[in-house]
């Protein structure tokens, strides 16, 4: 085998690996969702901010694959669901996990 043949073998296998790494688990997003995921979380607390009843330091918003867990406290069930309504409106979120307590 000439060295440029193995050079390239090398670098392909090299190049696959690089790529693989990138890929989704189920545990674990690809750089496209996570870059995806961080957008709609911004989305999220840009909304919950613009909304009178909810107050932004007290509700924190996570995203996987789509999926945002809203969690922290808030004044009454209304305000929690209020939380979950604007999240749910916002575009790219999948599934909302509402953990808001009522303190």
């Amino acid at each position: 085998m000439s060295v440029s043949k193995m050079f390239t073998a090398v670098l392909f296998a090299l190049s696959f690996l690089a790529l693989s790494a990138c890929a989704p688990t189920a545990k674990r997003a690809s750089t496209g969702e996570y870059l995806d995921d961080t957008v709609i979380t911004t989305k999220v607390k840009a909304a919950i901010f613009n909304e009178p009843l909810l107050k932004t330091t007290e509700i924190g918003v996570e995203t996987f694959k789509g999926t945002v867990q809203l969690s922290g406290f808030v004044k009454s069930g209304a305000a929690s669901a209020k939380a979950a309504e604007v999240t749910r409106a916002v575009n790219g979120v999948k599934e909302v996990k509402n953990n808001l307590i009522v303190k």
